[in-house]
């Protein structure tokens, strides 16, 4: 499996060079030469399978021999070892909860598998590497705890000030060591230019090895399709049409959702639900494409304006806006939707979501008034414990705290405050 540049297609990469580089020139983003599509045969007997099996059959195609397969097997069964339930909410919708694993969030799989396979690369003789990576909350915690302890490779996290939940930046900051947490006088979107901008810095880039841990890398979008699988594996209406509503920031999540059903999964529709950082509902409704300064929400991991992974949503479909159209719509929902949504899935079902989730249950609901023979899914993408301000008031209910949440709340808070200022960022770079 070769990869090629988005911006520069005859620039081309295996798995392992585009998960070292991260990018390639011209900041363009790496996209697979070819989707591997399963048969018919193996979706159908998908129960068949352990969730390991699934996994590595997901993955593999896409690593090729860059990771003996061993080794490959080993990484996958690391990356999904933790419970990925499918709760069922009503007659007609569940829940994929994907906030089982250590940081209590979706990025949990993608940042687990990254690690793993840049450190397995960084033993391989690669040169000691930088990750550098922008957070709009949960990556950073991911990514420190998928890094921890990582030989070769130090993490600089960039997150912005204020726009964190407390357990988030608490997960990013708190670990020291190999990880390096910078607190940006700034938006997420701040915080991703100045990611973009030590990329394409040439001479930046002869003095250290950067790679990047976001979503833009290979090795952190690819695998988040194993959970679209697993959810297919464990879904009880498979005679009805299916939609899955994914809660949409800088659109990886669901762009793997969407590679998987070029692949094969037999889900009809897909819901980007957006908060009110509305650029792509509204290009979809206008054909226009217009980046706008990141709002802040109460679903923060989502506050972004000008979504990267986008350009890949659009190449799956050659760049074709109607096709994209037929598989994919795009939902806004507000702060004050989302918390009446809080409220009245609690009530209703004794059920706490947290914001992010919150926004893509009520864009599913929306979804299925309109289209009754439907039955869907919706991702719920964190723990409500890492939003807890935001659902006790709205539900009145204290949340219980995870024993690692517990662990974090007495450890000191490790971060050097910085300008949204790329001098700033690229002395601070040299200097470590």
């Amino acid at each position: 499996m070769l990869y090629y540049n988005l911006n520069k297609p005859l620039e081309k990469a295996d798995f392992r060079t585009a998960t070292i580089q991260g990018l390639g020139s011209e900041k363009g983003l790496f996209f697979p030469e070819r989707i591997p599509l399963f048969s018919k045969e193996w979706i159908q007997h998908i129960s068949d399978y352990s969730n390991e099996e699934i996994a590595f059959s997901v993955i593999s195609p896409y690593v090729g021999n860059t990771i003996p397969e061993h080794l490959l097997k080993k990484i996958v069964a690391e990356t999904i070892a933790f419970d990925i339930p499918l709760v069922t909410l009503s007659e007609n919708i569940s829940v994929l909860e994907l906030f089982h694993g250590p940081t209590l969030a979706f990025k949990d799989v993608g940042a687990l598998f990254m690690s793993r396979c840049l450190g397995y690369f960084m033993k391989q003789g690669a040169q000691p590497v930088t990750v550098l990576v922008a957070t709009s909350g949960d990556t950073g915690g991911a990514v420190a705890n998928g890094f921890f302890h990582v030989e070769g490779v130090r993490v600089v996290i960039l997150y912005p000030s204020g726009k964190v939940s407390r357990v988030q930046e608490l997960q990013l900051t708190t670990l020291g060591e190999n990880i390096t947490a910078l607190e940006v006088d700034g938006s997420f979107d701040d915080c991703q230019t100045l990611v973009k901008q030590a990329f394409s810095d040439k001479e930046l880039n002869q003095e250290i090895f950067l790679t990047s841990a976001n979503s833009i890398n290979v090795a952190r979008w690819l695998p988040q399709q194993i959970y679209y699988f697993l959810a297919w594996k464990q879904w009880k209406n498979k005679t009805k049409p299916t939609v899955i509503s994914v809660p949409s920031g800088n659109f990886g999540n669901i762009c793997a959702g969407l590679l998987a059903y070029h692949s094969g999964l037999p889900v009809t529709h897909f819901i980007a639900a957006c908060n009110a950082n509305a650029v792509v509902p509204e290009f979809l409704k206008t054909g226009v494409y217009k980046p706008a300064k990141a709002k802040s929400t109460f679903s923060n991991a989502m506050d972004v304006g000008d979504p990267s992974n986008f350009v890949r949503v659009l190449e799956l479909f050659d760049q074709e806006v109607e096709p994209l159209k037929q598989v994919m719509s795009s939902e806004s929902i507000s702060d004050t939707e989302t918390t009446s949504t809080i409220r009245s899935i609690y009530d209703k079902y004794g059920y706490l979501l947290d914001p992010h989730g919150a926004v893509g249950c009520l864009a599913l609901q929306r979804y299925l008034e309109k289209h009754p023979d439907y039955s869907g899914i919706f991702l719920e993408t964190a723990h409500p414990v890492k939003f807890y301000e935001v659902v006790e008031k709205v539900t009145g209910k204290k949340v219980a705290l995870p024993d690692s949440v517990k662990a974090l709340l007495n450890k000191k808070k490790i971060a050097d405050k910085i300008e949204a200022d790329y001098q700033v960022l690229k002395h601070f770079l040299l200097k470590k």
